[in-house]
């Protein structure tokens, strides 16, 4: 299909894109997802033979029901066995009427279903295939099975999480899993931008191993220059390289309230000086100067804390904000809920599934002007399309249907 041209009247900019979607977990649901938010047709391939995690397959289990909603909102459900020959029949018979095929599997699955690339171009020239796996599909670990907190050690990550003196900790969610997502979908749409010109497909191999050790950021730098001799120590709050003092969190008044201050230059210094009022300890010869107060950051940081702790998180940061000192708040999911900023951006979202019940979900992070895309609705019930996919879609016969649910293709 082409790209819809007149997708600026609608405000969607995959109007006319229809993604056939055997991804799970998190990671695939998340790409899939945001091709969903800017109006691509996407069709979720489920089954209850499938272990039932977070974000699918099934719908109706304790785990998968709240990011079911969020990573699968917008989207369509059939259910197939593909441990059948009608299964399959019917998976193959999507592909060649989609524009992509996404699939998050270990490097062996599509191919024991004959849905490899290959095969899949072969009934649809002009097909993308979105492949998501760990480590990608060549290399030594190419057929190895991972998930985000073995990704996120392997990767790096766990090593530079964590205070110097004690173990490391890594992110506390599957950081790898978003950041593996937001890279197919990116995958995806130059795909998609590369067939509009040519009318070319592709195959798209993406590593989420790969798209994690990309954001490692100066780390990398690091080792080009100094090799085995890099830094990749835990630095707490610090930054690895140096960048001011005091710089970390603090404090503050209350139950596990903490709150974010950088300060880099001397002006800055001043301003926090003045901020909190001018304290007896802010002349102490250890802290004139931007090299004395990052070889004294221990101490400096203890003197700061007396301060912040008495006082809430919000007030410190509105007062050095004040002063024009970079500070912010830890923010809990209870303060993300009413946060200011993202309620004027709308950026949690109240959406009914698909028994009426209201849901949040997470809206898109970006305001397109003339295609900003939306979600209406929560993620689908189990299997809640098959009338339309295998009748209207693919246009199978009663009989079809019942000779296909006696062969046990609809699980």
């Amino acid at each position: 299909m082409e790209l819809d041209g007149d997708a600026h009247k609608n405000g969607l900019a995959l109007r006319g894109i229809r993604v056939l979607d055997f991804t799970w977990i998190h990671a695939g649901p998340s790409a899939t997802r945001i091709l969903s938010d800017q109006g691509a047709e996407v069709i979720k391939v489920e089954s209850n033979n499938a272990l039932s995690v977070i974000g699918g397959p099934a719908s109706a289990t304790a785990r998968g029901l709240g990011q079911r909603h969020n990573w699968n909102a917008g989207k369509l459900s059939i259910s197939l066995n593909m441990k059948t020959a009608q299964g399959i029949d019917i998976a193959k018979r999507l592909a060649a009427v989609s524009d992509v095929v996404a699939e998050n599997f270990s490097g062996r699955v599509m191919p024991s279903w004959g849905l490899d690339y290959d095969s899949i171009r072969a009934i649809n020239p002009s097909i993308i295939m979105l492949s998501m796996s760990g480590f990608g599909r060549t290399g030594p670990w190419k057929d190895r099975v991972s998930y985000g907190q073995t990704l996120q050690a392997w990767s790096g990550f766990t090593q530079l999480t964590g205070f110097p003196d004690s173990d490391p900790s890594g992110p506390a969610s599957a950081y790898s899993d978003a950041v593996g997502g937001m890279a197919g979908a990116q995958a995806v749409l130059l795909a998609l931008m590369h067939r509009a010109r040519t009318g070319r497909g592709q195959w798209l191999d993406v590593s989420q191993y790969e798209s994690l050790s990309s954001l490692l950021e100066t780390l990398v730098l690091d080792m080009s220059v100094n090799g085995a001799d890099a830094v990749s120590t835990r630095t707490g709050n610090r930054a690895p390289y140096g960048g001011g003092a005091p710089h970390g969190a603090y404090r503050c008044r209350g139950e596990d309230r903490w709150v974010a201050i950088t300060v880099f230059t001397d002006e800055e210094w001043r301003a926090l000086v003045d901020a909190v009022g001018n304290p007896q300890w802010a002349d102490d010869p250890r802290f004139a100067t931007g090299d004395g107060r990052e070889r004294n950051a221990d101490a400096l940081d203890a003197l700061v804390e007396s301060w912040t702790v008495q006082h809430t998180a919000e007030e410190v940061m509105g007062r050095l904000q004040a002063a024009g000192i970079a500070a912010g708040v830890v923010q809990t999911g209870e303060d993300l809920s009413r946060d200011p900023q993202l309620k004027e951006r709308g950026f949690f979202r109240r959406v009914p599934d698909h028994q009426g019940e209201e849901r949040t979900i997470e809206s898109a992070p970006y305001k397109l002007s003339r295609t900003p895309g939306s979600v209406t609705r929560g993620a689908p019930a189990f299997a809640a399309d098959m009338t339309y996919v295998l009748r209207e879609l693919l246009g199978m016969s009663d009989d079809d249907v019942e000779d296909c649910a006696i062969a046990g293709a609809f699980d």
